[in-house]
């Protein structure tokens, strides 16, 4: 089980935002001020990856204003990324997205997320990984499954509250929303609020 673990720390090449490839990108170097989100895809230049990439991209200023980097992981080479980065949307590429993608050749990073499937490709892994580095979330999709990053953003928010509040967030809770005291006081605080709503 990774949740609550620390997240296993990597080096490895990368393609930045920019176009630049590094190779020494290491993941607990690049959490932002509260951590970030590693998400794993299968492979580039396929076919619901590009939409998921695409949708973080776009909501990459909601990740980042909340002090969270996004971090893209797949099995593919600098060089694939590279391409895929520079192929039009509109022909099957994922244009300039502005976050990093880790090229994980040796499948080390997938295996030590336990994501990798069967030895071949990573299934749509995403953690969300606080700031010390803590696994605080994980999700993991079906290669066929694409994933919802509305609620990933939710699940940063619900970290973010329950740090600042030491409170814990029930179901279905969204920013604005009352927490509830972890407590049998607060539970039935809570409950007697709002059993009706969940």
């Amino acid at each position: 089980m990774i949740v609550t673990n620390k997240a296993p720390d990597f080096t490895a090449t990368a393609v930045l935002g920019n176009n630049q490839i590094v190779e020494d990108f290491n993941l607990y170097e690049n959490l932002g001020e509260k951590g970030a989100v590693l998400f794993f895809y299968p492979l580039d230049f396929t076919f619901v990856c590009p939409s998921e990439l695409i949708a973080f991209d776009h909501r990459l200023k909601d990740f980042q204003d909340r002090g969270i980097n996004v971090i893209g992981c797949s099995i593919d080479s600098q060089f694939s990324h590279f391409a895929w980065k520079n192929t039009p949307v509109n022909e099957g590429g994922i244009g300039q997205v502005k976050y990093p993608l880790v090229a994980d050749l040796n499948k080390q990073i997938a295996r030590d997320f336990d994501v990798l499937l069967n030895e071949s490709v990573a299934l749509r892994g995403s953690f969300l990984i606080d700031a010390d580095g803590t696994v605080r979330h994980a999700v993991v999709n079906d290669l066929p499954l694409g994933r919802n990053i509305d609620e990933m953003l939710r699940m940063i928010d619900a970290m973010l509250f329950t740090n600042e509040h030491g409170e814990v967030c029930p179901a279905g809770w969204v920013k604005g929303d009352e927490g509830m005291k972890a407590d049998t006081e607060g539970v039935a605080d809570y409950l007697g609020k709002h059993a009706d709503e969940l």
